[in-house]
């Protein structure tokens, strides 16, 4: 359940179908996410141009370029958060299990493009982890699902969740976050 003030999957949802983006809510979330945690930044530019979106709609009216901005900065202070709150944003707990898989796969398709568009001089430094985290999201991006037990299936979706929000945040923390540390000095 999203708490109040912040922007949902279903906010997102509701704003794609206006603009007719054809992508769906956890991809844009995914694309944004990947965007920031690669390094990118959105000072000066809106989250559509950024992504390079662009929808069949042509009238973006301010309320939407606002809900726009309030998703890019609390997915940036989500990614930052020291106590690890950031939580993609994917259709809730009560929607089918199939729905939610499908949109972890978005989420993650999403987030490995929005990645590359970030395009930063890190990623050719990245860490072994960090590159085994980019691999590892890209092949969830290529998944499809094959259903057996319902409640084996919760749980497994349950732990690729997991690992999807805490690669987020490792690759945020290596390509995006400042460096508190850093004094000027080259080390």
């Amino acid at each position: 359940m999203t708490a109040p003030g912040l922007v949902g999957h279903d906010d997102i949802d509701a704003l794609l179908r206006r603009l007719r983006l054809g992508t769906t809510a956890s991809e844009l979330h995914g694309s944004l996410c990947g965007y920031l945690a690669g390094g990118g930044s959105l000072h000066g530019s809106s989250v559509l141009a950024a992504l390079q979106l662009d929808g069949e709609a042509t009238d973006i009216g301010a309320d939407d370029l606002a809900l726009l901005g309030r998703l890019a900065r609390q997915s940036e202070t989500e990614l930052a958060d020291a106590e690890l709150g950031f939580e993609p944003l994917l259709p809730e707990d009560d929607r089918p299990l199939a729905e939610r898989a499908e949109a972890t796969v978005d989420w993650c398709r999403g987030f490995l493009g929005g990645f590359g568009l970030a395009g930063t001089a890190a990623h050719a430094q990245l860490s072994d982890e960090a590159q085994e985290v980019l691999r590892d999201l890209g092949t969830i991006a290529a998944s499809s699902f094959d259903f057996g037990s319902e409640d084996e299936d919760e749980d497994a979706l349950i732990e690729v969740q997991e690992f999807v929000r805490v690669a987020a945040m490792l690759l945020f923390a290596e390509c995006a976050a400042p460096d508190p540390s850093a004094s000027g000095s080259v080390h």
